[in-house]
Protein backbone atom coordinates (compact mmCIF):
# COMPACT_ATOMS: atom_id res chain seq x y z
CA UNK A 1 0.00 0.00 0.00
CA UNK A 2 1.24 3.46 -0.86
CA UNK A 3 2.73 5.38 2.09
CA UNK A 4 0.38 8.49 1.20
CA UNK A 5 -2.89 6.38 1.08
CA UNK A 6 -3.61 6.96 4.46
CA UNK A 7 -2.93 9.71 7.29
CA UNK A 8 -0.95 7.41 9.88
CA UNK A 9 -0.31 7.85 13.03
CA UNK A 10 -0.95 4.43 14.22
CA UNK A 11 1.59 1.97 16.11
CA UNK A 12 4.13 -0.33 14.70
CA UNK A 13 2.38 -3.57 14.27
CA UNK A 14 3.37 -7.08 13.70
CA UNK A 15 0.67 -8.61 12.28
CA UNK A 16 0.79 -9.76 8.62
CA UNK A 17 -2.90 -9.55 6.86
CA UNK A 18 -2.36 -12.36 4.68
CA UNK A 19 -1.86 -14.80 7.32
CA UNK A 20 -4.39 -13.45 9.12
CA UNK A 21 -6.56 -13.65 6.59
CA UNK A 22 -5.47 -17.12 5.09
CA UNK A 23 -5.07 -15.34 1.93
CA UNK A 24 -2.39 -16.11 -0.51
CA UNK A 25 -1.80 -12.91 -3.12
CA UNK A 26 -1.53 -14.16 -6.84
CA UNK A 27 0.78 -12.52 -10.08
CA UNK A 28 -2.30 -11.99 -12.05
CA UNK A 29 -4.07 -9.97 -9.11
CA UNK A 30 -6.30 -12.45 -7.75
CA UNK A 31 -6.34 -14.23 -4.47
CA UNK A 32 -6.02 -17.52 -3.21
CA UNK A 33 -8.76 -17.70 -0.56
CA UNK A 34 -8.34 -21.38 2.03
CA UNK A 35 -11.73 -22.18 1.52
CA UNK A 36 -11.97 -24.76 4.43
CA UNK A 37 -11.53 -21.62 7.03
CA UNK A 38 -14.81 -21.36 7.59
CA UNK A 39 -18.16 -23.26 8.25
CA UNK A 40 -20.62 -23.96 5.53
CA UNK A 41 -24.54 -24.64 5.81
CA UNK A 42 -26.06 -26.34 3.30
CA UNK A 43 -29.40 -25.03 1.86
CA UNK A 44 -32.34 -27.22 3.28
CA UNK A 45 -35.21 -26.42 0.63
CA UNK A 46 -37.12 -29.50 1.64
CA UNK A 47 -39.24 -29.80 4.93
CA UNK A 48 -38.69 -33.52 6.18
CA UNK A 49 -41.57 -34.11 9.06
CA UNK A 50 -39.11 -35.51 10.98
CA UNK A 51 -37.23 -32.59 10.93
CA UNK A 52 -39.20 -29.93 12.00
CA UNK A 53 -37.38 -27.34 10.52
CA UNK A 54 -38.88 -23.94 11.67
CA UNK A 55 -37.12 -22.20 8.59
CA UNK A 56 -36.29 -23.72 4.92
CA UNK A 57 -33.64 -22.33 2.55
CA UNK A 58 -32.96 -22.66 -1.16
CA UNK A 59 -29.94 -21.36 -2.99
CA UNK A 60 -31.33 -19.67 -6.57
CA UNK A 61 -29.30 -18.46 -9.54
CA UNK A 62 -29.72 -14.34 -10.28
CA UNK A 63 -27.29 -14.31 -12.77
CA UNK A 64 -25.47 -17.66 -13.97
CA UNK A 65 -22.94 -15.49 -16.34
CA UNK A 66 -21.37 -13.84 -13.13
CA UNK A 67 -22.24 -16.68 -10.48
CA UNK A 68 -24.69 -13.94 -9.37
CA UNK A 69 -26.73 -15.45 -6.11
CA UNK A 70 -29.02 -15.45 -3.31
CA UNK A 71 -30.25 -17.91 -1.07
CA UNK A 72 -34.04 -17.29 0.61
CA UNK A 73 -35.52 -18.00 3.77
CA UNK A 74 -38.74 -18.63 4.55
CA UNK A 75 -40.83 -19.86 7.51
CA UNK A 76 -41.74 -23.48 7.41
CA UNK A 77 -45.61 -23.49 6.19
CA UNK A 78 -47.41 -25.05 9.01
CA UNK A 79 -50.53 -25.25 5.93
CA UNK A 80 -52.31 -22.39 7.74
CA UNK A 81 -53.23 -19.54 6.40
CA UNK A 82 -50.74 -16.91 6.74
CA UNK A 83 -50.06 -12.95 6.01
CA UNK A 84 -47.53 -11.86 3.51
CA UNK A 85 -44.44 -11.01 5.55
CA UNK A 86 -42.09 -8.43 5.23
CA UNK A 87 -38.50 -9.05 2.65
CA UNK A 88 -35.20 -8.22 4.07
CA UNK A 89 -32.19 -8.02 1.74
CA UNK A 90 -29.47 -9.26 3.50
CA UNK A 91 -25.14 -8.48 2.27
CA UNK A 92 -23.33 -10.80 4.66
CA UNK A 93 -19.38 -9.14 5.74
CA UNK A 94 -16.29 -10.10 4.86
CA UNK A 95 -14.26 -6.74 4.14
CA UNK A 96 -15.76 -7.46 0.80
CA UNK A 97 -12.97 -10.02 -0.06
CA UNK A 98 -13.61 -12.87 1.92
CA UNK A 99 -17.06 -15.18 3.02
CA UNK A 100 -19.98 -16.17 1.66
CA UNK A 101 -23.83 -16.29 2.38
CA UNK A 102 -23.76 -20.01 2.72
CA UNK A 103 -21.47 -19.30 5.81
CA UNK A 104 -22.67 -20.79 8.91
CA UNK A 105 -22.62 -17.49 11.02
CA UNK A 106 -24.88 -16.11 8.22
CA UNK A 107 -26.81 -18.45 7.07
CA UNK A 108 -27.78 -18.84 11.07
CA UNK A 109 -28.31 -14.97 11.29
CA UNK A 110 -30.64 -15.39 8.34
CA UNK A 111 -32.66 -18.09 9.97
CA UNK A 112 -32.88 -16.50 13.27
CA UNK A 113 -34.58 -13.43 11.51
CA UNK A 114 -36.88 -15.66 9.88
CA UNK A 115 -38.50 -16.90 13.29
CA UNK A 116 -38.02 -13.69 15.38
CA UNK A 117 -39.07 -11.13 12.77
CA UNK A 118 -41.63 -13.19 10.89
CA UNK A 119 -39.84 -12.34 7.49
CA UNK A 120 -38.68 -13.49 4.62
CA UNK A 121 -34.69 -12.75 4.28
CA UNK A 122 -32.87 -13.16 0.62
CA UNK A 123 -29.29 -13.20 1.60
CA UNK A 124 -27.17 -11.81 -1.75
CA UNK A 125 -23.98 -14.11 -2.50
CA UNK A 126 -22.21 -11.04 -4.08
CA UNK A 127 -19.08 -11.03 -6.07
CA UNK A 128 -15.81 -10.77 -4.19
CA UNK A 129 -12.58 -8.16 -4.65
CA UNK A 130 -10.29 -8.35 -5.66
CA UNK A 131 -11.14 -9.95 -8.46
CA UNK A 132 -14.38 -8.11 -8.74
CA UNK A 133 -13.96 -4.70 -7.12
CA UNK A 134 -16.31 -2.09 -6.37
CA UNK A 135 -18.61 -1.33 -7.07
CA UNK A 136 -19.25 -4.56 -8.72
CA UNK A 137 -21.02 -5.61 -5.01
CA UNK A 138 -23.17 -2.48 -5.54
CA UNK A 139 -23.94 -3.43 -8.94
CA UNK A 140 -25.13 -7.31 -7.46
CA UNK A 141 -26.68 -5.65 -4.81
CA UNK A 142 -29.00 -3.96 -7.56
CA UNK A 143 -29.33 -6.95 -10.02
CA UNK A 144 -30.75 -9.11 -6.94
CA UNK A 145 -33.14 -6.31 -6.27
CA UNK A 146 -34.17 -6.16 -10.09
CA UNK A 147 -34.19 -9.93 -10.19
CA UNK A 148 -36.80 -10.56 -7.12
CA UNK A 149 -38.96 -7.29 -8.75
CA UNK A 150 -38.93 -8.93 -12.45
CA UNK A 151 -38.85 -12.60 -10.86
CA UNK A 152 -42.45 -14.44 -11.84
CA UNK A 153 -41.25 -17.90 -11.79
CA UNK A 154 -40.16 -17.94 -7.63
CA UNK A 155 -42.92 -19.21 -6.14
CA UNK A 156 -41.54 -18.83 -2.68
CA UNK A 157 -41.26 -14.95 -2.96
CA UNK A 158 -44.81 -14.54 -4.48
CA UNK A 159 -46.62 -17.16 -1.70
CA UNK A 160 -45.30 -15.12 1.17
CA UNK A 161 -43.33 -11.70 0.48
CA UNK A 162 -45.15 -8.38 0.92
CA UNK A 163 -43.17 -6.14 -1.89
CA UNK A 164 -44.26 -2.80 -0.22
CA UNK A 165 -42.38 -3.71 2.78
CA UNK A 166 -39.02 -4.15 2.17
CA UNK A 167 -35.53 -3.24 3.81
CA UNK A 168 -31.68 -3.94 2.91
CA UNK A 169 -29.30 -4.87 5.65
CA UNK A 170 -25.75 -6.15 6.40
CA UNK A 171 -22.80 -6.76 8.58
CA UNK A 172 -19.33 -5.31 8.21
CA UNK A 173 -19.31 -4.74 4.77
CA UNK A 174 -22.41 -5.93 3.76
CA UNK A 175 -23.74 -2.79 5.59
CA UNK A 176 -21.46 -0.49 3.38
CA UNK A 177 -23.08 -2.35 0.79
CA UNK A 178 -26.59 -1.78 1.93
CA UNK A 179 -25.90 1.62 2.78
CA UNK A 180 -24.11 2.17 -1.07
CA UNK A 181 -26.87 0.55 -2.90
CA UNK A 182 -29.76 2.23 -0.72
CA UNK A 183 -28.34 5.06 -2.28
CA UNK A 184 -28.98 3.70 -5.54
CA UNK A 185 -32.09 2.21 -4.81
CA UNK A 186 -33.21 5.88 -3.50
CA UNK A 187 -31.76 7.53 -6.68
CA UNK A 188 -33.70 4.77 -9.00
CA UNK A 189 -36.57 4.04 -6.56
CA UNK A 190 -39.45 4.62 -9.17
CA UNK A 191 -38.03 1.52 -11.94
CA UNK A 192 -38.03 -0.96 -8.14
CA UNK A 193 -42.03 -1.35 -8.24
CA UNK A 194 -42.99 -3.56 -6.20
CA UNK A 195 -40.33 -3.12 -4.28
CA UNK A 196 -40.81 -0.43 -1.96
CA UNK A 197 -37.96 -0.20 0.38
CA UNK A 198 -38.89 1.21 4.18
CA UNK A 199 -35.43 1.77 5.45
CA UNK A 200 -31.81 0.35 5.43
CA UNK A 201 -29.87 -1.38 8.83
CA UNK A 202 -26.61 -1.24 8.88
CA UNK A 203 -24.81 -3.49 11.34
CA UNK A 204 -21.41 -2.27 12.13
CA UNK A 205 -20.99 -1.37 8.59
CA UNK A 206 -17.74 -1.02 7.46
CA UNK A 207 -16.22 2.22 6.57
CA UNK A 208 -12.58 3.92 6.12
CA UNK A 209 -11.18 6.82 5.37
CA UNK A 210 -7.66 9.08 4.79
CA UNK A 211 -7.12 10.43 8.55
CA UNK A 212 -7.52 8.03 11.27
CA UNK A 213 -9.98 8.02 13.50
CA UNK A 214 -10.00 8.54 17.92
CA UNK A 215 -11.31 4.98 17.88
CA UNK A 216 -8.89 3.53 15.00
CA UNK A 217 -5.90 4.69 16.74
CA UNK A 218 -7.00 3.42 19.94
CA UNK A 219 -7.40 0.18 18.48
CA UNK A 220 -4.95 -0.03 15.77
CA UNK A 221 -3.68 -3.71 17.26
CA UNK A 222 -7.21 -4.94 18.00
CA UNK A 223 -7.01 -8.49 17.80
CA UNK A 224 -10.79 -8.77 15.85
CA UNK A 225 -9.98 -6.14 13.12
CA UNK A 226 -6.64 -4.53 13.70
CA UNK A 227 -6.12 -1.35 10.72
CA UNK A 228 -3.62 -3.37 8.82
CA UNK A 229 -5.80 -5.82 7.89
CA UNK A 230 -8.75 -2.79 7.03
CA UNK A 231 -6.05 -1.58 4.93
CA UNK A 232 -5.71 -4.51 2.83
CA UNK A 233 -9.06 -5.15 2.62
CA UNK A 234 -9.44 -1.74 1.53
CA UNK A 235 -6.72 -1.89 -0.94
CA UNK A 236 -8.38 -5.28 -2.83
CA UNK A 237 -11.65 -3.13 -3.14
CA UNK A 238 -11.48 -0.04 -4.20
CA UNK A 239 -11.36 0.43 -7.80
CA UNK A 240 -8.30 0.04 -9.38
CA UNK A 241 -6.63 3.91 -10.01
CA UNK A 242 -8.05 4.89 -6.83
CA UNK A 243 -6.96 2.06 -4.31
CA UNK A 244 -4.65 4.52 -2.97
CA UNK A 245 -7.90 7.14 -2.32
CA UNK A 246 -9.07 6.29 1.16
CA UNK A 247 -11.59 9.05 1.15
CA UNK A 248 -12.99 7.73 -1.83
CA UNK A 249 -16.95 7.60 -1.65
CA UNK A 250 -17.00 4.07 -1.43
CA UNK A 251 -14.76 4.23 1.51
CA UNK A 252 -15.65 7.46 3.60
CA UNK A 253 -19.46 8.52 3.31
CA UNK A 254 -19.03 11.61 5.04
CA UNK A 255 -17.27 13.09 2.65
CA UNK A 256 -18.14 16.27 1.05
CA UNK A 257 -21.34 16.09 4.53
CA UNK A 258 -22.24 12.92 2.54
CA UNK A 259 -24.01 12.05 -0.46
CA UNK A 260 -26.83 14.12 -2.23
CA UNK A 261 -29.37 11.28 -2.42
CA UNK A 262 -29.52 11.45 1.68
CA UNK A 263 -32.00 14.38 0.66
CA UNK A 264 -34.36 11.64 -1.33
CA UNK A 265 -34.13 8.89 0.95
CA UNK A 266 -35.26 11.94 3.73
CA UNK A 267 -37.95 12.91 1.38
CA UNK A 268 -38.63 8.99 0.61
CA UNK A 269 -39.27 8.52 4.78
CA UNK A 270 -36.73 5.88 4.62
CA UNK A 271 -35.90 5.04 8.13
CA UNK A 272 -32.02 4.49 8.71
CA UNK A 273 -30.67 1.98 11.48
CA UNK A 274 -26.87 2.21 12.38
CA UNK A 275 -25.76 -0.45 14.74
CA UNK A 276 -21.77 -0.65 16.50
CA UNK A 277 -19.63 -0.39 20.01
CA UNK A 278 -17.21 1.12 21.13
CA UNK A 279 -15.03 -1.94 21.28
CA UNK A 280 -14.99 -1.79 17.29
CA UNK A 281 -11.97 0.16 15.97
CA UNK A 282 -14.96 1.45 13.00
CA UNK A 283 -16.67 3.29 15.18
CA UNK A 284 -15.81 6.78 15.31
CA UNK A 285 -16.96 6.80 11.63
CA UNK A 286 -19.94 5.15 12.61
CA UNK A 287 -21.59 7.08 14.46
CA UNK A 288 -20.23 10.63 11.90
CA UNK A 289 -22.27 8.91 9.45
CA UNK A 290 -25.14 8.76 11.64
CA UNK A 291 -24.72 12.26 12.92
CA UNK A 292 -24.54 12.99 9.02
CA UNK A 293 -27.68 11.38 7.99
CA UNK A 294 -29.98 13.36 10.87
CA UNK A 295 -28.22 16.42 10.17
CA UNK A 296 -29.99 16.11 6.24
CA UNK A 297 -33.48 15.03 8.16
CA UNK A 298 -33.21 11.36 7.53
CA UNK A 299 -34.66 9.32 10.45
CA UNK A 300 -31.68 8.20 12.19
CA UNK A 301 -31.23 5.87 14.68
CA UNK A 302 -27.80 4.55 15.78
CA UNK A 303 -27.10 1.78 18.69
CA UNK A 304 -23.65 1.85 19.95
CA UNK A 305 -22.94 -0.25 23.43
CA UNK A 306 -19.86 -0.63 25.56
CA UNK A 307 -17.52 -3.20 24.57
CA UNK A 308 -17.53 -5.58 22.22
CA UNK A 309 -15.38 -6.41 19.04
CA UNK A 310 -16.33 -5.60 15.39
CA UNK A 311 -19.19 -8.54 14.39
CA UNK A 312 -19.33 -9.48 18.40
CA UNK A 313 -22.71 -10.81 17.42
CA UNK A 314 -21.87 -13.31 15.14
CA UNK A 315 -18.70 -14.61 16.42
CA UNK A 316 -20.05 -15.07 19.72
CA UNK A 317 -23.67 -16.65 19.78
CA UNK A 318 -24.30 -15.80 23.20
CA UNK A 319 -24.68 -12.42 21.98
CA UNK A 320 -26.82 -13.11 19.41
CA UNK A 321 -29.76 -14.84 21.69
CA UNK A 322 -32.94 -13.19 21.10
CA UNK A 323 -34.97 -11.20 23.63
CA UNK A 324 -38.74 -10.30 23.15
CA UNK A 325 -38.97 -9.19 27.22
CA UNK A 326 -40.28 -5.33 26.50
CA UNK A 327 -40.06 -4.58 30.34
CA UNK A 328 -36.12 -3.49 30.56
CA UNK A 329 -35.61 0.03 31.10
CA UNK A 330 -33.27 2.54 28.71
CA UNK A 331 -32.20 5.80 29.54
CA UNK A 332 -32.95 8.50 26.48
CA UNK A 333 -32.99 12.51 26.43
CA UNK A 334 -36.08 13.96 26.78
CA UNK A 335 -35.19 17.48 25.93
CA UNK A 336 -36.70 18.32 29.43
CA UNK A 337 -34.55 20.70 32.31
CA UNK A 338 -34.17 17.48 34.26
CA UNK A 339 -31.75 15.72 31.58
CA UNK A 340 -32.05 12.24 31.11
CA UNK A 341 -35.51 10.42 32.15
CA UNK A 342 -35.75 6.23 32.33
CA UNK A 343 -38.90 5.38 31.01
CA UNK A 344 -40.16 1.61 30.19
CA UNK A 345 -38.84 -0.28 27.10
CA UNK A 346 -41.78 -1.08 26.21
CA UNK A 347 -43.40 2.51 26.11
CA UNK A 348 -40.10 3.32 23.98
CA UNK A 349 -40.54 -0.07 22.25
CA UNK A 350 -44.28 0.70 21.38
CA UNK A 351 -43.71 3.53 18.76
CA UNK A 352 -41.94 1.46 16.63
CA UNK A 353 -43.46 -2.07 17.08
CA UNK A 354 -42.69 -3.94 20.24
CA UNK A 355 -40.13 -6.50 18.88
CA UNK A 356 -36.25 -6.45 17.94
CA UNK A 357 -33.44 -9.40 17.96
CA UNK A 358 -31.50 -9.06 21.24
CA UNK A 359 -27.55 -7.94 20.47
CA UNK A 360 -25.25 -8.34 23.39
CA UNK A 361 -26.49 -10.13 26.53
CA UNK A 362 -25.76 -6.63 28.44
CA UNK A 363 -24.09 -3.82 27.82
CA UNK A 364 -23.03 -1.24 30.52
CA UNK A 365 -24.36 1.75 28.58
CA UNK A 366 -26.30 2.30 25.44
CA UNK A 367 -26.03 5.14 22.95
CA UNK A 368 -29.45 6.54 21.58
CA UNK A 369 -29.22 9.01 18.20
CA UNK A 370 -31.38 11.86 19.71
CA UNK A 371 -31.25 15.56 18.77
CA UNK A 372 -28.33 15.52 16.15
CA UNK A 373 -26.15 14.25 19.06
CA UNK A 374 -25.01 10.87 20.02
CA UNK A 375 -24.90 10.40 23.79
CA UNK A 376 -24.11 7.56 26.38
CA UNK A 377 -28.29 6.98 28.15
CA UNK A 378 -27.09 5.08 30.84
CA UNK A 379 -24.54 2.72 32.63
CA UNK A 380 -27.02 0.20 34.27
CA UNK A 381 -27.00 -3.37 32.81
CA UNK A 382 -29.47 -2.52 30.24
CA UNK A 383 -30.38 -4.55 26.97
CA UNK A 384 -29.00 -3.57 23.48
CA UNK A 385 -31.57 -4.47 21.09
CA UNK A 386 -31.39 -4.14 17.18
CA UNK A 387 -34.87 -2.28 16.53
CA UNK A 388 -35.07 -4.41 13.06
CA UNK A 389 -39.30 -3.95 13.91
CA UNK A 390 -39.01 -0.39 14.14
CA UNK A 391 -38.93 0.17 10.40
CA UNK A 392 -40.98 -3.05 9.95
Amino acid sequence: MSDEAVHDETQPTSIDPYKYLHIVANPDGSITRNENLFLRTPATPDDQPHQHIPVLSKDVFINQSNNLWARIFVPRDDGGDHNKLPLIFYYHGGGFIICSADMNVFHDLCSNMVIQLQAVVVSVGYRLAPEHRLPAAYDDAMEALHWIKTNTQEVWLHKYVDFSNCFLMGTSAGGNIAYNAGLRAAADVDHLTPIKIKGLILHHPFFGGFKRTGSELRLVNDPVLPTCVTDLMWDFSLPLGVDVDRDHEYCNPTVKSGSKVLEQIRSLGWKMMVIGCDGDPLVDRQIELAKIMEQKGVQVMGHFGAGGFHGAELMDPSKGTVKRNPSTLVLISTKQEHGWKAIPMSSFLLDIQVNGIFLGKYVSKLFFHQSGDLKPVGRERIGFYLQVSMVI
